[in-house]
């Protein structure tokens, strides 16, 4: 499956919609959907994204999921049925995170919060530190634990497995994703 530029420029604003199930014990936070995601209705899809590798890597899936077409229902199942949850800061697609501002990222986490109150994880992964510091008022932000708690939730900022994120690897992503999702119960340590 393939889209032209002009084609993926129509689902610019669409809503990607939370892949969420009952008993979510790690709730991954994008940024916010990409054109890819909001044409195939799947998060992390555009090909190439290193997310979905990654979380086989860590452990997580029992193998890649192929997203860019749009999540086949044994492929949701599998995600929803290891306790993994999947949302973002802002709902809206954009062609680039980069087309967000600021008051839109701090209205999303204040949305976010609410969310995660609602679903109730252990851990909630927030994919990328520049959003994380940006959305939640905190500049010094680092990655890793943030020794704090939205409910019952340890917020963590984990890396973006964005391309534009070339300085990580598949195998540093996993390494990530590994401890988040061992906070949570989903993994051994």
């Amino acid at each position: 499956m393939g889209f032209t530029k002009a084609e993926l420029a129509t689902y610019s604003d669409r809503l990607v919609p939370d892949l969420v199930g009952p008993g979510c014990r790690l709730l991954f936070v994008g940024i916010n959907p990409g054109l890819w995601s909001a044409a195939t209705g799947a998060h992390f899809a555009r090909p190439g994204n290193r997310f979905w590798p990654a979380l086989y890597r860590a452990g997580i899936t029992d193998h890649v999921v192929d997203a860019s077409a749009g999540m086949s229902d044994a492929d949701r199942d599998e995600v929803i049925g290891a306790g993994v949850g999947i949302t973002n800061v802002v709902e809206r697609a954009t062609a680039t995170a980069a087309e967000l501002d600021k008051a839109e990222l701090v209205a999303g986490g204040e949305r976010l919060r609410a969310r995660v109150e609602h679903i109730g994880p252990e851990v909630v992964a927030v994919a990328g530190i520049t959003a994380y510091r940006s959305a939640f008022g905190d500049r010094h932000a680092q990655p890793g634990d943030q020794g704090e708690r939205w409910g019952a939730a340890r917020v963590w900022v984990v890396p973006n497995p964005s391309g534009l994120n070339a300085h990580e690897t598949v195998d540093t992503l996993a390494a990530a994703y590994r401890v988040v999702a061992a906070e949570a119960g989903i993994v051994d340590r």
